[in-house]
């Protein structure tokens, strides 16, 4: 089992330091966010009730790519990944640069986790088409790898159209794609092109056997198994290493954890910031990981 320390609502300042801790106490990955900007949306944030998203204008979402270089230059095992990055809503030479970039001066840690994403404002402002994003997606990701090859390439698709040409700096080796979200579309994509599938919410045991028995349909759809993608699914329930063992059986081979929001008392009481951050990853560490 593999865990992930999930990164989202954690400002920038506090990134490296997370990272560095990661990496000491055994976490395999460190996945952080993707947002543009903030406004008064107009799209309608699809994980809320009311539509609103659950974060504020002074919310910190640092880009992307800025810091997982950051995050490389100051750790040497930790993969470093995206929940998720919404490549349709830029063009596509700009992801394949900064992704291969990423992944060159990191020694080849970057995990790409992908989405269409649901701010239509953000794609407004980019200059993409909202309304073809799965699509464009769909095309992008072969298109990305086949940029990603090195030397002189060329595609002729739909939506994109370029080469012979050549990005440079590539990665040593391919850059696995995680494929995020949990509608029957995005599992359906990354049963058909993903390396991965990650969650980008919490999931009760229930609901993750439902998804894991739907995930599974459309796998054998496209002569695929469980065994063929890697399942990084956040666990709503109280953490412990019977659990993990249990879902690892079940064919989940990682899972999700920002272990500070469940904070002992204790630690509330002596710890702030980031230090409360990493005390209570070493706690996890200590009670989950080691036990594992």
């Amino acid at each position: 089992m593999e865990f992930w320390l999930g990164a989202a609502f954690v400002g920038a300042g506090e990134m490296l330091g997370l990272a560095q801790a990661a990496e000491r106490l055994g976490y395999d990955t460190i996945a952080i966010s993707d947002h543009i900007f903030y406004t008064d949306y107009t799209a309608s944030y699809p994980y809320s009730d009311t539509g609103a998203p659950p974060y504020q204008p002074d919310t910190e979402w640092p880009e992307v790519w800025v810091t997982i270089g950051a995050m490389a230059a100051v750790t040497s095992r930790l993969h470093l990944a995206t929940n998720v990055y919404i490549p349709p809503a830029r063009d596509l030479f700009t992801v394949a640069k900064a992704v291969s970039t990423a992944a060159a001066l990191s020694g080849d840690r970057v995990r790409f986790g992908v989405g269409v994403g649901w701010c239509e404002d953000e794609f407004l402002q980019t200059g993409q088409d909202f309304h073809t994003r799965g699509k464009r997606l769909d095309e992008m990701l072969p298109a990305l790898h086949t940029l990603w090859q090195g030397g002189l390439v060329e595609h002729h698709g739909e939506f994109y159209d370029f080469g012979p040409l050549s990005i440079s700096p590539v990665p040593s080796r391919r850059v696995p794609v995680y494929i995020g979200g949990d509608s029957d579309v995005a599992l359906r994509r990354a049963a058909r092109i993903g390396d991965g599938w990650i969650g980008n919410r919490v999931y009760r045991e229930p609901d993750l056997e439902d998804l894991l028995v739907r995930l599974e349909g459309y796998l054998k759809e496209n002569g695929r198994t469980l065994d063929d993608l890697a399942v990084i699914a956040p666990i709503g329930a109280r953490p412990s290493a019977p659990l993990y063992r249990k879902w690892r059986e079940r064919g989940v081979t990682g899972t999700l954890a920002a272990p500070w929001w469940m904070p002992t008392e204790e630690e509330k009481r002596r710890y702030s910031g980031v230090e409360l951050k990493i005390a209570t990853m070493e706690r996890f560490a200590e009670e989950v990981i080691a036990q594992m």
